[in-house]
């Protein structure tokens, strides 16, 4: 595992569009939320020791503030012919273990990780109803191993400015987490 900050994409960055199949074959459009409501479009996978350092967490999270008018959405982008942990079968039975309440999709082409500059699992991405990227960073400071308490306060101080219209601090912190897994050649130019 290669410890990864994520990029920073420019605050403003309008969200990329795109369609992608959830683990079961089901297609979610990302049109379906942008111009809409916020949502938050979070690279993660099953395998990553960060990732399952937060997953209970970022579900309670995600029912808390769906509730509140965000949508989420998850998106797998690593090479699963190399972390078989990471097929769509263990996708779809990871969302039913930890009772993920959103679509939980397959970048199999790794475009859409591309698209976002995602870096790392897990990564984060908030944009407003408008589409327009207010937040990207950490969930918090907790870390696997480093014993602080995971609390998903930075997600939280985000969504809750967003909902009371105001724009989130822009002192934003990298998330940390495994590099995404690139198919071979596949990498692109800002990863390494």
């Amino acid at each position: 595992m290669a410890k990864t900050p994520s990029r920073m994409l420019a605050l403003g960055t309008e969200a990329p569009g795109f369609s992608l199949p959830e683990g079961d074959g089901s297609i979610f459009h990302l049109s379906s939320v942008k111009g809409k409501k916020p949502f938050l479009v979070m690279f993660i996978c099953n395998h990553c020791p960060y990732v399952k350092h937060i997953r209970q967490s970022l579900a309670q999270l995600a029912d808390e503030y769906a509730a509140k008018g965000i949508s989420f959405i998850g998106i797998n982008s690593n090479d699963f012919q190399s972390y078989p942990e990471d097929s769509p079968q263990e996708m779809v039975n990871e969302k039913r273990l930890m009772n993920y309440s959103f679509p939980y999709l397959v970048d199999e082409s790794q475009e859409v990780a591309k698209k976002y500059e995602a870096a790392c699992t897990p990564d984060f991405f908030l944009f407003n109803h408008e589409g327009k990227l207010v937040y990207r960073g950490q969930f918090d400071d907790s870390r696997p191993g480093n014993g602080v308490e995971v609390t998903g306060n930075d997600l939280r101080e985000a969504f809750d400015a967003l909902l009371e219209g105001k724009a989130p601090n822009p002192n934003q912190r990298a998330s940390l987490g495994c590099n995404i897994k690139w198919k071979k050649g596949n990498a692109p130019s800002y990863f390494g």
